[in-house]
């Protein structure tokens, strides 16, 4: 972004725009990825201490255990989710959006409990420290389709603005009087 002689903010060159394009959906997906991790650690952390909880004081087995704790971590994701990683995100198919969270969230509860199972039954451990490292491991990869999933699927993004004002911005520097704006103001003034 570049600065005018009077100090005042001007959109970028033409040649610049693309780079600053590139740049800010660098910084939104950073955003987006630290937001993600802010809530999916906080679920890591409720996942985990269900886990564990559930474990040692019922006798239910391991991975059974790990659904319960993965079931309880799946609400409070999405309410994380929802209200906080991607509030800006379109809200105008709350059924649809749901059942979609739910089912990917059922697949990464099979990744998730997969690697816990085939660990545990296929061989053979199943101590404390054992199930605990291989619930975490089912946990990051079930967590890299969750992100994949929930950002292309179920949160989806608005439709965006910036290329038209963009292309308002880019035309607008190459015929300064011809192109009226799309917000009703007359061309070349902001």
């Amino acid at each position: 972004m570049g600065h005018g002689s009077s100090g005042a903010h001007t959109a970028p060159s033409a040649p610049d725009a693309p780079r600053a394009g590139m740049r800010e959906r660098i910084d939104r997906l950073v955003r987006e990825v630290v937001k993600f991790g802010a809530v999916g650690g906080a679920g890591v952390l409720v996942n985990l201490l269900v886990f564990n909880f559930v474990r040692h004081t019922t006798d239910l087995q391991v991975v059974r255990a790990s659904i319960i704790a993965t079931v309880v971590a799946i609400v409070f994701n999405y309410v994380g989710f929802r209200y906080f990683t991607y509030r800006d995100r379109d809200k105008s198919g709350q059924t649809r959006e749901m059942s979609l969270f739910l089912l990917f969230s059922a697949v990464g509860l099979v990744i998730e409990n997969g690697v816990l199972y085939t660990a545990t039954y296929g061989f053979g451990w199943d101590g404390p420290l054992q199930s605990n490292i291989f619930k975490f491991l089912g946990i990051g990869i079930g967590t890299l389709f969750r992100f994949w999933s929930y950002r292309s699927w179920v949160f989806r993004a608005l439709p965006a603005r910036e290329p038209v004002t963009q292309a308002e911005t880019f035309l607008e520097h190459e015929h300064p009087t011809a192109v009226p704006r799309a917000d009703g103001a007359p061309a070349g003034h902001r």
